[in-house]
């Protein structure tokens, strides 16, 4: 399946973060069909959102189409990419064990 992002915008972007806001984490999963992110953050409002959750539910807004997770790529080449294209700010996620990689 090849996923057509030109019909998300900025405007469904944001109202997907403010669904995750009203929702919580785990009830925005379980609405939407997505898992917590692993890689990268969604960094807006000086909060962390997880971006291919975010994506994916504001194509689910922009085209009344829900994608499953496996549908596209959420790293460089996927999620991230589209949501730099909308002027967003994606980070990669610190390492929370660090000092057990070494």
């Amino acid at each position: 399946m090849t996923v057509e992002w030109e019909h998300v915008t900025r405007t469904e972007v944001l109202r997907a973060v403010e669904e995750y806001d009203r929702l919580g984490p785990q009830a925005f999963f379980a609405a939407h069909g997505f898992a917590p992110t692993t890689t990268y953050d969604l960094v807006w409002d000086d909060r962390r959102y997880p971006p291919k959750a975010i994506l994916g539910t504001a194509y689910e807004f922009a085209t009344g189409q829900r994608l499953a997770s496996g549908d596209f790529e959420g790293g460089k080449s996927g999620a991230v990419k589209v949501l730099g294209q909308l002027g967003f700010t994606v980070q990669a996620r610190q390492p929370a064990r660090l000092a057990d990689a070494r």
